[in-house]
C-alpha cells in the first residue's frame, strides 16, 4: 500500500473491498466468504426470509443507494440509464467510511452498488473490487420466486446490472468468479482469491457456502436472447 493512499484515507479504513454482483447471483455467498477471511462487513445482516445466513448487507450502504438510484429517477429494479452523485450523497459514504476507520480491511456488498460504482471511485480511488455473476436463467427464476419478476423483466435487469461489471472489467480488470461453479471448485478459487488479497480463510465453524445458496440451477431452458447469452459468455471467458 503505498503512502499516497494511507495519507490520503488516514480517516478512512486501511482497505476498501466493494462486492460487485447482480442480485441473486452470490453476492451473499462471496460476502461470507470474504468475511470469513478477515474482511470487516459492519452491522450487516445475517437472516432474511430469502437466505438463511443473510444477505450479508449492512442497511446503511443499501439506504445511501437507495437514495442514490432515485434522485437519479430510478430504483434496484428501474436502473437508471446514468447515475450521478451529488456533494451529499459523497458525504454521506465518507462518513459511513469513517465509521470504519479502524478496519484494517473493510468490505460492503449491495448489488445496487454496480449501478452507483463511479461515485465510490471518486470518494475513494484505491479501492479494490471483486465481482460474482451467475447464469441469467437462474437469476431469472429466482427473482420470480422471491418477487414475482416477470422472466423478460428478470433478464432485462440481469443486463443492466451486468453490462455495468463488464465495463467496470473492461476498465481495469478485477478477479470475478462464476456462482454457476460448482462447491468444489468455488472453494478452490475463494482460496486462490484470499490468498492474492492478502487475506486468511478461517473455515474452522464450517464454509459459508450452503446449497440453499442456490435455490434455482435452471441453466440451459428457456433460450436466452442472444445479447444475454453473449454477455454471459464474455464474463465465463473472464472469470477465474
Amino acid at each position: 500500500m503505498g503512502q499516497a493512499q494511507s495519507v490520503q484515507n488516514s480517516e478512512f479504513p486501511a482497505r476498501l473491498i466493494c462486492i460487485l454482483g447482480m442480485h441473486r447471483s452470490g453476492t451473499s455467498f462471496l460476502a461470507g466468504s470474504l468475511q470469513q477471511a478477515g474482511v470487516a462487513l459492519g452491522d450487516a445482516h445475517t437472516w432474511n426470509p430469502h437466505n438463511k445466513k443473510g444477505n450479508r448487507e449492512n442497511q446503511l450502504f443499501v439506504d445511501l443507494h437507495d437514495s442514490i438510484l432515485a434522485a437519479n429517477g430510478g430504483a434496484w429494479d428501474r436502473p437508471p440509464r446514468h447515475v450521478t452523485w451529488n456533494e451529499e450523497h459523497r458525504e454521506q459514504a465518507r462518513d459511513l467510511l469513517r465509521q470504519h476507520a479502524s478496519d484494517q480491511v473493510f468490505g460492503f456488498k449491495d448489488p445496487r452498488a454496480l449501478l452507483a460504482i463511479d461515485g465510490w471511485k471518486s470518494v475513494f480511488p484505491q479501492a479494490e473490487y471483486i465481482g460474482i455473476f451467475r447464469h441469467p436463467n437462474s437469476v431469472a427464476t429466482s427473482l420470480a420466486r422471491r418477487d414475482g419478476t416477470p422472466r423478460w423483466a428478470g433478464l432485462a435487469l440481469w443486463y443492466r446490472y451486468n453490462c455495468s461489471l463488464w465495463e467496470q472489467y473492461k476498465k481495469a480488470p478485477f478477479p470475478i468468479l462464476c456462482f454457476d461453479d460448482s462447491e468444489a471448485v468455488l472453494d478452490q478459487k475463494l482460496d486462490k482469491l484470499a490468498a492474492d488479497f492478502g487475506l486468511q480463510r478461517e473455515v474452522e465453524d464450517g464454509k459459508f457456502f450452503s446449497s440453499e445458496l442456490k435455490s434455482s440451477t435452471d441453466l440451459s431452458r428457456p433460450r436466452l436472447p442472444w445479447k444475454v447469452g453473449r454477455l454471459y459468455k464474455r464474463l465465463k471467458k473472464v472469470s477465474l
